[in-house]
């Protein structure tokens, strides 16, 4: 089976509509960041060298050094499916970040977006 266009597509080219689409909200690039972090264990230093570098959304996923267990508790509904129901890895890893920017892009309080 062929893979998801979206597995090869850079993150750089996707991560500024993230950003486009928190600030729209009155919310910040940094908070992006922050979710980011939280979900795939970069540093800022890290994340910004997977950005500078191209980094496809496989790659940046496989070489996350270590993504929180606590993102299982993610849930609910982005582009029609269920977040928890995806059972390619990736793909799943990919939504979990989609389903992330929206909560943050919906106000939701930065604890109970990072499941604290």
């Amino acid at each position: 089976m062929a893979k998801h266009k979206i597995y090869t597509m850079s993150v750089a080219k996707v991560y500024p509509h993230y950003i486009t689409k928190a600030e729209k909200k009155g919310r910040s690039g940094e908070e992006v960041d922050e979710i980011t972090r939280w979900l795939t264990g970069y540093s800022q230093e890290q994340l910004d060298k997977q950005l500078e570098q191209g980094t496809d959304f496989e790659t940046f996923f496989e070489a996350a050094p270590a993504l929180n267990p606590s993102r299982k508790m993610i849930t609910g509904v982005i582009c029609g499916v269920r977040v928890e129901d995806i059972e390619e890895p990736i793909m799943q890893e990919i939504r979990y970040l989609d389903k992330l920017v929206d909560e943050l892009a919906k106000g939701k309080a930065m604890k109970k977006i990072l499941r604290s």
